[in-house]
């Protein structure tokens, strides 16, 4: 499952942040122990103990002494805030760049945007078809 060119500890981390952010993993909801990740994935325990102590120290996870890991209440909405950050300043701000150099009105861009319909279940645009 963790074959990515990223070390293993960061996919773990990438992992988790995705099942927090889809709903999967709640707030208060017990994650895997350090060893139920070793062996259920065949990988160093010391590894997904680093993978946690990250997600810990970004307030994704938090550990309940003798219990194990637990999502952090508010997980979810930080995440999503971050991620919303990232996508604005990778994603926007280069086509936003680009459409100026372009000569794109930004009329045309709230034209086409808006002309866009969301999907079911979310937030997210498709094009109309």
């Amino acid at each position: 499952m963790f074959d990515g060119p990223e070390p293993i500890y960061v996919q773990i981390a990438t992992w988790i942040r995705a099942q927090v952010l889809s709903g999967e993993l709640g707030e208060e909801e017990q994650v895997m122990s350090t060893t139920q990740f070793a062996t259920t994935f065949r990988i160093n325990p010391a590894t997904a103990a680093k993978a946690f102590s990250g997600l810990v120290e970004e307030g994704v996870l938090y550990k309940r002494r003798g219990l194990g890991m637990f999502v952090a209440p508010g997980a979810r909405q930080k995440l999503l805030a971050d991620h919303r950050k990232r996508y604005f300043e990778e994603v926007l701000d280069p086509a936003l760049t680009q459409a100026d150099i372009l000569d794109i009105p930004v009329a045309d861009i709230v034209d086409y945007v808006l002309g866009r319909t969301p999907r079911s279940g979310g937030g997210a645009a498709t094009k109309e078809k």
